[in-house]
Parts: C-alpha cells; sequence; structure tokens
C-alpha cells in the first residue's frame, strides 16, 4: 500500500459525485480507492514511472 502524504482536491458536479460514490459503494471501495487507481493506471498508460514509498508494518508484506 502507497503511503498517503498528500492531498488532492478536486471539483465536481454534485449529481455526478452522487453516482460516482454510489457505484464506488455497490463495488465495495471507497471513491479514494478507485481515484487512485485511476491515477496509477493513467501515469501507466502514458509510461509514466514514479518511485513509491510502501509503509512497513505489522502484516506488511516483502
Amino acid at each position: 500500500m502507497e503511503s498517503k502524504t498528500a492531498r488532492l482536491t478536486v471539483l465536481i458536479d454534485p449529481v455526478k459525485k452522487k453516482a460516482f460514490e454510489e457505484l464506488c459503494a455497490g463495488q465495495d471501495l471507497t471513491p479514494s480507492q478507485v481515484v487512485r487507481q485511476l491515477i496509477r493506471d493513467y501515469l501507466d498508460s502514458h509510461g509514466v514511472t514514479y518511485a513509491t514509498q510502501n509503509k512497513r508494518g505489522p502484516g506488511a508484506k516483502a
């Protein structure tokens, strides 16, 4: 899991926000999880590489 160290503020139409939140809930995902995946996919599709910081803690996999 990536460490969460930065905040991204997005302005979105309230109707789209509600529909997005409902879709996420229906898939047992949080909107943040989906947005993080969208960003990873977008970076990957454009060949952008980046370093990640992994949190190491109890139960963390090597």
